[in-house]
């Protein structure tokens, strides 16, 4: 996975919350015990209500795997979002949710609001996920040939290979077909009897070049325009992908600028009738959620003060792994003149390392720390290793 310089945060000295806040994250900590992974309702359906106020016409299908927890979902369902899921485990979570409605309302559901946005999906999944008549991705003729065999009954939507340039986490060296051949794609699946509902694309998540969406815009409606006139088939759905970029430092311009370019080049490339999806998933979670965690052990190396905390890169500190994502640790209970310092997770590996350049006051083993927007691509990806369970998840303003 091709990178760019990560833009989620850094050791410079952050804001602190107000003490109100640091006295409540202190009180669930010593109540639930540490590490603690706090996840904000109130933030999320905000998230969710910003996206829409700036994005109005655009259908939101929330992308699952950012943080998969069912009570995010529930909260997101209730606010009336569409979801993304890139699995059967990420389906069924959404599907627990519609199960007991009457038939025809459970099916109309998953064909409007779900997407399986995997492009690649095994065999068994293809079979197991025919009888929902879902909404799937493809982007090569194999799966073509994969999902004549056994899903014939899904919706087809072609995902384009699109610039990532400029974006935290690249995606395009692995999904999407050449604009070039997306005609012919289309053509074949159309003749193996399926139907291409529509195409798709992503510029890469955190993506903080709005020049990538303007790019795939047009490739995506040339394409339309060379559907149409070669082969007489509309195209009517776009999904327009995720990569919606977080403000995890001042640098990162806000939702409302990429709005604005979106809904002007949506308007100038596409017909009304063409139904607009996109697929926010750090964008609806990261600043909602809060890890808070414990220093277990203390010691001097390399001239500098050294914490080893309860939550390291193999839990929840994985997005600096996976996501390419810092998140600045910050002291929760203690103040007083910082100094650089190395923070290390608790696993027996020097792999575990979350950084050697915070700037912390002098703390003590007991002491709590915590790091901020940390609810994407973190909880997500954490593991069991050395033993060590991932944190324990409190819910607040459900």
């Amino acid at each position: 996975m091709t990178t760019t310089t990560p833009l989620c945060g850094n050791d410079r000295p952050a804001p602190q919350k107000d003490r109100g806040s640091r006295q409540f994250l202190e009180a669930l900590a010593r109540e639930h015990g540490t590490p603690l992974f706090i996840i904000d309702h109130a933030k999320i359906r905000e998230n969710y209500r910003e996206f829409k106020k700036y994005l109005p016409k655009i259908q939101v299908y929330f992308a699952v795997k950012a943080n998969s927890n069912p009570a995010i979902v529930k909260t997101l369902f209730d606010e009336g979002s569409s979801f993304d899921v890139a699995s059967m485990p990420e389906f069924m979570i959404v599907y627990e949710f519609i199960r007991d409605m009457p038939a025809k309302e459970r099916q109309d559901f998953i064909w409007d609001r779900i997407i399986y946005a995997n492009t690649i999906k095994p065999i068994e999944t293809l079979e197991e996920l025919n009888q929902y008549k879902p909404l799937v991705t493809f982007d090569n003729i194999e799966e073509l040939k994969k999902i004549r065999l056994h899903a014939p009954q899904a919706g087809l939507v072609l995902r384009l290979r699109v610039p990532n340039t400029g974006s935290m986490v690249e995606l395009s060296s692995k999904f999407g077909a050449d604009p070039g051949e997306a005609v012919d794609l289309i053509k074949a699946a159309f003749e193996l009897g399926l139907v291409v509902e529509g195409l798709s694309f992503h510029v890469g998540s955190q993506c903080t070049n709005f020049e990538n969406y303007v790019g795939a815009l047009e490739i995506s409606a040339n394409i339309i325009e060379e559907c149409e006139n070669r082969l007489g088939q509309k195209i009517r759905i776009l999904d327009i992908g995720g990569g919606f970029p977080v403000r995890y430092n001042p640098d990162v311009r806000p939702l409302v600028d990429l709005a604005d370019k979106l809904n002007s080049e949506i308007a100038r490339l596409f017909p009304s009738d063409m139904q607009i999806l996109a697929e926010p998933g750090r964008f609806l979670v990261a600043n909602a959620c809060t890890l808070v965690a414990k220093v277990v052990g203390k010691a001097h190396r390399d001239g500098k003060p050294c914490y080893y905390i309860n939550d390291g890169v193999y839990h929840t500190y994985s997005g600096q792994v996976f996501d390419h994502c810092t998140y600045p640790v910050l002291s929760l209970t203690k103040e007083g003149p910082a100094r650089i310092s190395a923070v290390f997770g608790p696993t027996c590996d020097a792999f575990d390392t979350i950084t050697l350049s915070a700037e912390l006051p002098e703390l003590e083993i007991g002491d709590l720390v915590y790091s901020e927007n940390i609810g994407a691509y973190s909880i997500a990806s954490s593991t069991y290793f050395n033993g060590f369970p991932p944190a324990k998840v409190v819910h607040i303003n459900r």
